[in-house]
């Protein structure tokens, strides 16, 4: 039972006053390393930057709607709609709500923790308790409404450090977001691309039929006047057949396409169509930028490098267990016997405690924590380079391979033109009498492989042109991971950005 306590001794009050005050002024220093970025090789441009073109005209530059560079109006509106049904990227959203949250709750130790309660006991104590002849065999009231706070000093930093950490992982949870939304949407283009490009290899072959249809129906013809053998009217039937067997494989594919991009913009696969429209656009020209630009234009460099920040923060929790554990633990209420005088002010008491705990020996169990914390710092460290040597080398991979495909396209469509040539006159020798269908079956065979290859490279072109965005960071930059609200339900930049970008 708590006894009444309507006043302390000044003594007593100012001896807590002094306590407390020195365990505030303590509270300045945190334990731990301070955090700095680790380095990262830059190089000073990119190989390919020699061989690139300017891009122009200048609005081309990468902005937060960077699909939008395509102009093309039905990729805008499949792109739009990733950011209000994707699954990925609500889940990937939801994440980043938890991180937030466990900010919130890492800061609410830095304050105190009031508790209130009311209790009302009724006893009789023995007569034969020790000093029973002073209450024994009383029956007493016990009302009791008090009010307790626990505090905990923030001395060493520890929690400050957590509060650090966890901050940092919600900034890394919202990069994460952004990496999500980049890759979903240069999925799309990559998905609804080769659909386009699957289009117009349908288109293609679906000439292609019409001109083996007509060849098999002229050689039908040639056969039946006797002009022509059954062998060349098999030859031309074969043609055809395999023409048709081509042209529903690429339907096939193409199928699946648009089944994939239904799935990412949220809606059934079987509710779902993509109008048939040919690829015929080559890709727009991607300006590059700098390589030092590059680190702050990757979400996924920017979630290493506030991993690396979190896992130094750690290194402080750690270090943090070394020192003593200072707790407060002042209260104040009412007690009584009665209810009647008993939120009076002789029913009043008042407490002031403090504690402190220091473990002194705990068989190198602190040690071993502030290794795996240094270690999970040098693991981060390792990923975050490795992660900016990788982002190089997409960049590289692919402005290489749009210098590259343009030059293979070039040269695949003079192929193609001598290929049609070839077989032009190929059919007119066979028309003339001077050869075998065989040969014209040939040049059919080779002409169709190399319009079908030109048609290819021009869906790689567009493929890469995505990749290479994808690699620049789709015109996103890390300055949104820092602006980000981490610390509170809602306000200004609380929200991952559903553009893709800034």
């Amino acid at each position: 039972m708590r006894s009444s306590l309507p006043a302390r001794r000044p003594a007593d009050l100012s001896l807590a006053a002094a306590l407390f005050s020195a365990m505030i002024l303590l509270s300045g220093c945190a334990v731990g390393p301070r955090y700095s970025r680790a380095s990262a090789p830059v190089p000073p441009q990119y190989k390919e930057t020699p061989n690139w073109k300017t891009a122009q005209p200048s609005d081309q530059a990468l902005r937060g709607k960077w699909w939008e560079v395509y102009q093309d109006p039905q990729l805008n509106a499949l792109e739009a709609k990733i950011d209000v049904s994707n699954q990925n990227l609500k889940a990937a959203q939801a994440q980043f709500d938890q991180a937030r949250a466990a900010v919130r709750s890492n800061r609410a130790d830095l304050f105190p923790t009031l508790t209130a309660g009311v209790s009302a006991t009724r006893e009789r104590l023995s007569k034969n308790r020790p000093l029973a002849q002073f209450s024994g065999g009383v029956t007493t009231n016990d009302l009791i409404l008090p009010l307790d706070m626990s505090y905990e000093p923030d001395v060493w930093g520890r929690v400050r450090r957590s509060v650090e950490a966890a901050r940092a992982d919600a900034q890394a949870s919202f990069a994460d977001v952004e990496l999500v939304s980049l890759s979903l949407h240069a999925e799309l283009a990559i998905d609804y691309f080769s659909a386009r490009e699957l289009d117009a290899e349908a288109q293609l072959l679906d000439s292609t039929v019409a001109s083996y249809q007509k060849a098999y129906d002229l050689n039908e013809n040639r056969y039946q006047g006797g002009v022509a053998s059954l062998v060349d009217v098999a030859q031309a039937q074969t043609q055809l057949e395999t023409a048709r067997a081509q042209s529903i494989d690429v339907r096939s594919s193409r199928a699946q396409f648009e089944h994939a991009i239904a799935v990412l913009v949220g809606v059934p696969a079987s509710s779902f169509a993509l109008s048939y429209v040919p690829l015929a656009s080559a890709p727009p020209v991607i300006p590059p930028g700098l390589p030092s630009q590059l680190l702050e234009r990757r979400p996924d460099i920017a979630e290493s490098e506030r991993q690396m920040a979190a896992a130094n923060a750690r290194i402080g929790v750690a270090r943090a267990a070394y020192f003593p554990l200072f707790n407060l633990n002042p209260g104040t209420g009412f007690e009584s016997t009665t209810a009647t005088n008993w939120l009076t002010n002789p029913s009043a008491f008042v407490s002031v405690g403090a504690s402190a705990v220091l473990t002194v020996f705990d068989l190198g169990r602190r040690r071993a924590a502030n290794d795996q914390a240094r270690a999970a710092y040098d693991q981060t460290v390792a990923n975050y380079r490795q992660n900016v040597l990788t982002a190089y080398q997409e960049v590289e991979d692919n402005l290489a391979g749009l210098r590259l495909l343009e030059q293979e396209a070039d040269t695949q469509a003079i192929a193609v033109q001598a290929a049609q040539h070839s077989l032009a006159l190929s059919e007119n020798r066979y028309k003339g009498g001077v050869t075998s269908y065989l040969e014209v079956t040939t040049a059919q065979t080779i002409a169709l492989a190399d319009e079908r290859a030109a048609v290819q490279i021009s869906g790689r072109r567009m493929l890469d042109s995505v990749l290479l965005i994808k690699a620049l960071g789709g015109g996103w930059n890390a300055s949104a991971v820092h602006n980000v609200d981490v610390d509170h339900r809602s306000g200004p930049g609380s929200n991952p950005s559903s553009s893709g970008g800034q």
